[in-house]
């Protein structure tokens, strides 16, 4: 898809009913997210969910979509070594039937990608604003502003790939240099708050439906004017797919 300039269509998922519609209605990739935590479980971080959540939420999803392909998280605390990365990735794919892993991080989990993917599991990375270090980050805010922190970006970005990992999701970084990253790899990268310039675009499936107290200025309801939502997630696919989603007042410079 990236090779044809086609975008790709991502949303979240952690349940059958869900998956079965999103599968149906054309999205491209389920992204089982350990945003899980936040948007089903109530809590305020997403680092209180566990490998057993992943797993249970993952088999529901993969357990009914035959078309899109399924990214699952490896939770916080799940791939602090290569050896630990390796035995856990093992057990999500085996035990969810993900078609693949995503996990948070640069320089610091190359080597634990590496190990992973020379064990024929895919890897999808996730810079920016990495949820699973928000303390560490010092809250949910736009990264990579200072042009050091968006070389780091591209360097890391650079680095994600040659340990083989497959795709980058970017969180939350200037519209441009999310651009640049997208135009400097050759796997696709899916953007959340980083502009039109990605391959792809992602949201969480509750925000589009306009179902979370917190409005988010990257994301959009597309359930507003809508009578279901198919025609919801239809609309999504549709506006990502057509570049009219995200806009410019979705972004951040």
């Amino acid at each position: 898809m990236k090779s044809t300039k086609e975008k790709i269509a991502c949303l979240t998922s952690y349940d059958g009913s869900f998956a079965k519609i999103q599968d149906e209605t054309g999205v491209d990739v389920l992204l089982v997210g350990d945003s899980l935590g936040m948007v089903l479980h109530g809590d305020e971080t997403t680092l209180n969910v566990t490998m057993s959540n992943m797993i249970y939420h993952t088999r529901l999803v993969t357990n009914n979509c035959h078309r899109a392909l399924v990214i699952s998280d490896m939770p916080y605390k799940s791939y602090t070594s290569p050896a630990q990365a390796l035995e856990n990735a093992r057990r999500l794919a085996h035990e969810s039937n993900t078609d693949m892993v995503k996990m948070e991080g640069g320089k610091e989990i190359s080597e634990a990608v590496a190990s992973i993917t020379q064990d024929g599991i895919p890897v999808c990375g996730h810079l920016g604003l990495m949820p699973q270090s928000i303390h560490k980050l010092g809250g949910y805010r736009v990264q990579a502003k200072t042009e050091a922190e968006a070389n780091k970006l591209k360097e890391d970005a650079i680095l994600l790939q040659v340990s083989g990992a497959d795709c980058l999701v970017l969180e939350c970084v200037p519209a441009k240099v999310a651009a640049d990253i997208s135009s400097l790899l050759d796997i696709p990268v899916i953007g959340i708050g980083a502009g039109v310039g990605c391959d792809g675009q992602v949201l969480v499936v509750y925000d589009i439906l306009g179902l979370s107290e917190q409005k988010f200025k990257f994301s959009k309801n597309f359930l507003s004017g809508r009578d279901s939502i198919s025609d919801a997630i239809k609309a999504y696919v549709a506006a990502v797919k057509n570049n009219s989603f995200p806009r410019l007042s979705h972004s951040y410079e």
